[in-house]
């Protein structure tokens, strides 16, 4: 398993973990408390080839825009210019709030299980959701709003039959449809 690593901007602890050396990033952000991504992230990273960095959550409270904060903050320790950044449930509002903080830095944006929270897309980046067709936590209609703000750019993909925590029991299901919409094989 990889090491977390530890980095601490002005006194701020955020973990994270990187995985694989492709060509082009990937930033996952998972929910706060449990790490849903870890299995989906390692499989993209050492089968499908690609670049992973995994951003976890130091303690005490922060806000969303802190949370972005932090999270470019470790974009930018890494070097990394562009990334696609995303997040299941709060990971992905954190991964919204980050991309409409700085569109310029991201190639699109990956959402697993939306959250029905007013943070509006920003143009011209595309955007995959994946969302499990049985999610009582991140209904399916938070996805369905949200694709239809920006239906020429936002793409959703349904694991049927899954709950909230669809990247974990449907591993395979969800790295498929990662792996295929950014098509890196």
């Amino acid at each position: 398993m990889t090491d977390i690593q530890t980095f601490e901007p002005e006194g701020r602890a955020i973990p994270y973990v990187v995985e694989g050396e492709g060509p082009v990033p990937l930033v996952l952000i998972a929910e706060p408390g449990q790490d849903a991504l870890g299995v989906v992230g390692h499989y993209l990273a050492e089968e499908a080839g690609f670049h992973i960095i995994r951003i976890g959550y130091g303690p005490g409270e922060r806000s969303l825009d802190e949370r972005a904060d932090d999270v470019m903050a470790v974009i930018d320790h890494l070097g990394l210019d562009h990334t696609w950044i995303g997040g299941h449930g709060f990971g992905g509002t954190v991964a919204r709030t980050t991309v409409a903080a700085h569109p310029d830095r991201a190639n699109g944006l990956l959402l697993l299980g939306v959250e029905d929270v007013d943070i509006p897309l920003p143009p011209v980046i595309p955007v995959l959701i994946v969302q499990a067709t049985d999610d009582a936590v991140t209904p399916v209609a938070n996805a369905e709003a949200l694709q239809a703000t920006a239906p020429e750019r936002a793409t959703i993909r349904s694991v049927a039959g899954a709950g909230h925590l669809f990247p974990l029991t449907h591993i395979m299901d969800t790295a498929v449809f990662i792996e295929e919409y950014l098509d890196w094989d």
